[in-house]
């Protein structure tokens, strides 16, 4: 059993493979909040911060979510997705952080039938889930988008960077890449030592950075240091194409 928040055909806005069309499941649940990443919203009076997508990590809308147990009918859906899509697209599995749920029966069931149809799947994860790659050896044929957590998203180092986590995942899986979400402070602080220490665990993987934001507003504070801050080290400049188009928008 898994929960999914939403689920929508739209194109991908960022990392690697921005700009292709891609069906989205997100998942309900993290196991970070980062509060530091400031997206500002209400539970009940209180005003909370943390992540731009605070409505698939706080569980106050844990209500909200879709409770998925049978990876049948699930399967079935995404079969009539895609004959009305009319194609099959890419996959992405996001959350939240779907990798909570990686050795759930229905969730692994999903991913497996998915490989199966010789669909691409990317995971966007935050690299702290340890994956057993022999015991679940689906995950050896998806991508994985490494949404590590800087300073700036205010979790404690131990919590946000898990050296073996990520040592199997650039070893076991059919690629990956390195994603970080900054703002124009952190590029003028710890930015660059940060990236380079991950990089010294993963040192083979390209870099992409974009800027923090859950609006365009926010995204414009941010981009262009995040955009300067790529062309210094030689790291890749990942936009956020969704926001840029539909704003604060979800399910696009």
């Amino acid at each position: 059993m898994f929960y999914l928040t939403e689920q929508f055909f739209s194109i991908q806005g960022e990392g690697k493979y921005a700009g292709v069309p891609s069906y989205f499941l997100r998942t309900g649940g993290c196991n970070l909040s980062c509060p530091g990443f400031g997206a500002t919203y209400e539970v009940d009076g209180e005003t909370r911060y943390g992540c731009d997508t605070y409505f698939a990590v706080d569980s106050s809308y844990a209500k909200s979510w879709t409770k998925v147990d049978d990876a049948a009918a699930l399967i079935e859906t995404l079969k009539k997705e895609f004959e009305t899509i009319g194609y099959k697209p890419d996959m992405v599995i996001t959350g939240g952080e779907p990798l909570m749920y990686h050795a759930d029966s229905t969730f692994y069931e999903v991913i497996s039938w998915l490989v199966e149809e010789d669909i691409q799947i990317t995971f966007e994860t935050n690299g702290t889930i340890e994956i057993d790659f022999d015991r679940y050896p689906a995950y050896q044929s998806c991508v994985f988008a490494l949404s590590l957590k800087l300073a700036n998203s205010g979790e404690p180092k131990s919590k946000r960077i898990v050296p073996q986590a990520l040592r199997a995942i650039g070893k076991y899986t059919k690629e990956s890449f390195l994603k970080f979400t900054i703002d124009a402070a952190l590029v003028e602080t710890t930015a660059i030592d940060e990236i380079n220490e991950i990089r010294e665990i993963l040192p083979d993987l390209p870099v992409y950075c974009m800027p923090v934001g859950e609006s365009r507003d926010t995204i414009w504070r941010n981009d262009k240091a995040v955009f300067e801050f790529c062309m210094k080290h030689n790291f890749r400049y990942s936009d956020r194409l969704h926001i840029r188009v539909f704003d604060t928008t979800q399910g696009v």
